[in-house]
């Protein structure tokens, strides 16, 4: 039992030494900003289950992102489905990915991974524009999206059974190199991801929906939509000390300030 424990620990360890020294030999690794739209919200306060933000408004951004290593390429949310209005805000998506990826000579089906931060409708939008994609999803999540008919439709590539689903538990080493990282962030949904990325002038935290605005990570908060309180404080507390232990620099997805500090498109970050 001793010398198992030993060997666990030991592949463990080197799995670990691996993250944190990517091989030399590997391809270079570029992050891409995309529009995905832009959401007008009504009611701010609809954010903050202890009424922090009354009267308030503020436009989001829907950004998605691509991840391209070699011939690897993972998408990371894939945004708006369309321009719509409702009861929450105004959404506009003035382009959709895939004409915004041809300008880079990327074609859906070069697209190998599709990575999924949650479920909510602005984040799954064009999922479905890339079927021929590996999903990688939090496997609450995709339960939730198998139960619910509008999450099933827009991820129907996946959920029809055709397409290759990877449903991520804990972490996960996107590309077995250390340098894209799914990092678990349960509380906003059941599954709910983040992404990091190792580039190398230095690391960059995608915040899935762990924050939606710059205000929420002093105050710390917690949507009244979101699944579990406790969980989200939690994760919040991670993400915060991931990013300060890594230096990270710090997106969060829905700030259109923390857009701004990755290079327009169509030029990468490296």
């Amino acid at each position: 039992m001793r010398v198992g424990m030993i060997a666990a620990a030991t592949a463990a360890w080197l799995a670990l030494a691996g993250m944190q020294a990517p091989p030399k030999t590997a391809a270079p690794l570029e992050l891409y900003r995309l529009d995905c739209g832009s959401i007008a919200i009504k009611d701010l306060d609809t954010f903050s289950d202890t009424y922090l933000y009354p009267g308030q408004k503020k436009t989001l951004t829907a950004s998605c992102y691509l991840i391209r290593s070699g011939d690897r390429l993972l998408l990371w949310d894939t945004g708006l489905k369309k321009s719509a209005e409702d009861d929450f805000g105004t959404m506009t998506l003035k382009q959709r990915i895939v004409p915004q990826l041809a300008r880079i000579g990327v074609k859906p089906d070069a697209i190998t991974h599709v990575g999924i931060s949650h479920y909510h409708f602005d984040h799954i939008g064009q999922a479905a524009d890339f079927p021929k994609a590996t999903l990688l999803i939090g496997k609450k999540d995709y339960a939730v999206a198998k139960a619910y008919p509008p999450i099933t439709k827009l991820l129907g590539p996946w959920t029809s059974g055709g397409g290759k689903v990877e449903e991520v538990e804990g972490d996960k080493d996107v590309f077995g190199d250390g340098r894209v990282t799914i990092l678990s962030m349960p509380g906003h949904t059941e599954g709910h991801q983040a992404l990091l990325v190792r580039l190398a002038s230095g690391p960059v935290l995608l915040s899935g929906d762990q924050y939606h605005f710059t205000e929420q990570v002093a105050n710390r908060g917690v949507p009244s939509f979101n699944t579990d309180r406790s969980q989200t404080l939690a994760s919040m507390d991670r993400f915060d000390r991931v990013a300060k232990n890594l230096k990270a620099k710090v997106v969060i997805q829905h700030e259109p300030a923390d857009i701004a500090k990755l290079p327009a498109f169509p030029q990468p970050a490296k």
